[in-house]
């Protein structure tokens, strides 16, 4: 049979030009792809599908991932207060002058000056909640008691220039009611608070660029790094954001490439010489390996513009797969050493096609899912695969010429395995399909686990410091954060403070830790309007009450004139966003305006401190317009769809490949040879269940993989003939190969990477030992 690979119009060299020009053509179009700005990308969140949200919901989504995700927060403990604020200020300006970070902030001790200033003029539309409920209630004593206390206290706000704009002290309460429920105190423009016996003084900062992005991140982190250097031993450091889970998924990754990478081809570099014992098979198998790699990494940049740096984690994996070609070739040229290099590739090429086509395939299912991590895998390891089989057509008859040292040592121990394994699964196989039966009994223990949280599990000391700091902060800030949504403005702020009452009691409660909500900063209309009328009980009674208070019952007059010359001001939100707390605390960009894609008016509400879940969804329920954002659940349900649809996709394939392999081999032969990677899905399935692993969508994205791999030993033994024992020497040496890159998978300390090692590894094993119980039943079977 001849293939377009061995075809006798191309001599050794011209396949070995036409080699080599593909691989520099490919080499540089990578190169070039790099060149103009493709990156490496570190998000585990990349890896993941986009989930469809509506517009609105996605606006709030993209707001909050840019203006919150990337931010750092950092708390500086020291025994006594000076030390903390003293500390917390050299660090504040160090970040400052570094150029990695931005919009680095603490306290200001202007900005209460500044809202007063600003808010001054409304102050006769703003109520703080107990003033209106006593001006509802027409109790004027108590205020008028409060404001006796103020004019008798020396550190009180009274003073004569207010008491002619605002006679019962009303706005200074209002001003105050702003900064209620925070822990944090004030001090020479920083934050601080108590931890214990300690003070811990906060300080916030966004970096510059994205805390995914490799060069950012190595920025940001020396910049912070040095800011921390000169700092005294008495201060201890928190530190919690985006920038610190990033870097230890890097530095993991990075760490597993080298390690997983180094460790799979040392593997394959023993196996090689074990196996054939000679050098020169050494060279070619590592140039193989080399330029598939290089190809794979050239491919995956030119499709997709950038790699994740865990599709290099998975890709490590193609190291065990893509020696196999050359595993095949060797031991055909040790069953045959007086063949020709052209004849050894006639030979073995229409199975090593097949073969290449199932593994294709599956990496082809892999590429189709809405994961762009996964994609790039798919595209990754394709390529590679694809490029080794054409380095065995094209180069292999220029560089794979020189004969083998004698190989009937190999051979006749594959032989004796051969025969071992007949004998073994021939004797007991009754025995060892009741135990594959037992075994499938672990299939009613597996359970489904979707949550996405499970992908990336960072080191304990970082989310401890996390933790420890979102406590100093009140809570911190949960992903979960509650959408706002009205038709115009003003609904909006109304159904914002709807919403508020409920929070606080929430709160009130511990079922909430904060929550921020812009409802605190601009009333609605109609409660500037109502609070306006209710502060008439005042103004019209100031007759009465300025001699209660010793003040000059002439100011009446007057007062009550910038009463009625106030019923048209009303504070708005657009003028409330340009002020400078609105944009340096980032509280803009709570407020979502209409835009193109959004009709719709929306506001965010952030939450902390979140210890019922199902209680804010029951309150975001009952409220008109309002919505509890829940990413990592959207996302988990998402890949509890996609998982459950792959399941039916590797059924669907298996289905498919029983039809092909029944054309290919007959009835018979082909269910036999299709069963074989059926049941290893069902065993894999059934140990995972027997181990209490819960089943995630990684597991079955790897089932597809056993599937477009494992099927090939079934193939090779199907197709063997009078070749069985370089058959079993290539397979044995291939399934080792294989099952070490996914074994060392299995190793990762990112769980996605971990389970879908696990699961390849546990795959390949057991469609190695059913490839090895087929070829015991059809061993005394003419070959078609």
């Amino acid at each position: 049979m001849n293939t377009p690979g061995c075809c006798h119009k191309f001599t050794p060299r011209l396949g070995l030009l036409l080699w080599l020009l593909l691989l520099i053509g490919i080499s540089a179009a990578g190169l070039w792809q790099w060149q103009q700005g493709a990156r490496i990308e570190t998000d585990i969140l990349a890896l993941l599908p986009k989930v469809e949200e509506a517009p609105l919901t996605q606006a709030a989504l993209n707001r909050v991932e840019q203006q919150f995700g990337e931010r750092l927060y950092l708390a500086l403990v020291a025994d006594t207060r000076e030390q903390a604020i003293s500390a917390a200020r050299q660090v504040r300006s160090a970040l400052q002058h570094s150029g990695a970070f931005t919009q680095v902030r603490s306290g200001d001790e202007g900005s209460l000056q500044a809202l007063g200033h600003f808010y001054f003029p409304y102050r006769m539309q703003l109520l703080s909640d107990r003033q209106r409920q006593l001006l509802q209630q027409q109790q004027l004593q108590p205020l008028v008691q409060q404001l006796r206390q103020q004019l008798y206290n020396p550190f009180g706000n009274a003073n004569s220039e207010l008491l002619q704009q605002d006679p019962l002290l009303l706005f200074p309460d209002w001003l105050q009611q702003l900064a209620q429920g925070q822990k944090l105190q004030q001090q020479q423009g920083i934050l601080f608070t108590r931890k214990g016996t300690q003070t811990a003084a906060i300080i916030m900062a966004k970096g510059v660029g994205s805390a995914f992005n490799p060069q950012h991140q190595q920025q940001q982190l020396q910049a912070l790094q040095q800011a921390l250097a000169h700092l005294p031993s008495s201060v201890s450091v928190l530190r919690a954001g985006a920038l610190f889970h990033a870097a230890a998924a890097t530095a993991s990754a990075q760490q597993e490439i080298s390690l997983i990478g180094g460790m799979s081809l040392l593997g394959v570099m023993l196996l090689v010489l074990l196996g054939l014992r000679s050098l020169r098979p050494l060279a070619v198998a590592l140039l193989t390996l080399s330029s598939s790699f290089v190809v794979a990494l050239a491919v995956t940049l030119i499709c997709f513009n950038g790699l994740h740096l865990l599709t290099l984690v998975f890709g490590t994996s193609l190291v065990g797969i893509a020696i196999d070609y050359s595993f095949h070739f060797y031991c055909e040229r040790l069953q045959s050493p007086h063949t020709s290099v052209r004849q050894s590739l006639r030979h073995i090429a229409p199975i090593l096609t097949l073969a290449l086509s199932s593994s294709v395939i599956a990496y082809g299912a892999l590429g189709l899912t809405p994961f762009p991590g996964m994609q790039q895998v798919a595209v990754f390891c394709a390529a590679g695969l694809i490029f080794s089989w054409l380095t065995l057509l094209l180069a292999y008859p220029a560089l794979a010429a020189t004969p083998l040292p004698n190989g009937q040592a190999q051979l006749q121990w594959a032989q004796r395995c051969h025969y071992l394994a007949q004998q073994l699964f021939g004797r007991w196989r009754w025995l060892l399909g009741g135990m594959f039966l037992l075994l499938l009994t672990g299939l009613v223990h597996l359970q489904g686990d979707d949550d996405i949280r499970n992908l990336q599990q960072s080191p304990d000391s970082i989310t401890q410091e996390e933790q420890q700091l979102r406590q100093l902060l009140s809570g911190g800030t949960d992903n979960q954060f509650l959408l706002v949504q009205g038709a115009d403005e003003q609904q909006l702020l109304q159904r914002l403070e709807q919403l508020t009452p409920k929070l606080a009691q929430l709160q009130q409660q511990q079922l909430l830790g904060n929550f921020v909500s812009l409802s605190r900063f601009v009333p609605s209309a109609r409660q500037q309007q109502q609070d306006y009328q209710l502060q008439a009980q005042v103004y019209q009674q100031l007759p009465a009450l300025l001699p209660q208070l010793g003040l000059d019952d002439t100011l009446a007059t007057a007062l009550q004139q910038q009463y009625l010359a106030a019923a048209g001001v009303q504070l708005k939100m657009d003028d409330w966003l340009g002020t400078a707390a609105a944009q340096e605390n980032a509280l803009a960009q709570l407020w979502l305006p209409p835009s193109a894609t959004h009709p719709q008016y929306g506001s965010i509400v952030l939450l902390g401190g979140i210890r019922q879940l199902a209680t804010l969804q029951s309150l975001a329920a009952s409220l008109p317009g309002v919505t509890l954002v829940d990413k990592v659940a959207d996302i988990s349900a998402v890949m509890s769809h996609f998982r459950q649809l792959t399941l039916w996709l590797l059924g669907l394939s298996l289905g498919l490949a029983a039809l092909l392999f029944i054309w290919r081999y007959g009835l018979r032969r082909g269910l036999s040879i299709a069963l074989v990677p059926m049941m290893a899905a069902l065993l894999t399935l059934a140990t995972l269940g027997w181990a209490g692993a819960g089943l995630t969508l990684f597991h079955a994205l790897a089932l597809l993989l056993v599937f477009g791999i494992g099927v090939d030993y079934s193939l090779f033994f199907a197709s063997a003939g009078r070749h069985a024992a370089a058959v079993m020497l290539a397979v044995l040496l291939s399934a080792s190969s294989t099952l070490l890159a996914f074994g060392l998978l299995a190793f990762s300390q990112t769980h996605a990477i971990a389970v879908f090692g696990q699961t390849l590894a546990l795959g390949i094993l057991f469609t190695l030992l059913l490839a090895l119980l087929h070829t015991a039943t059809i061993s005394k079977e003419p070959h078609p």
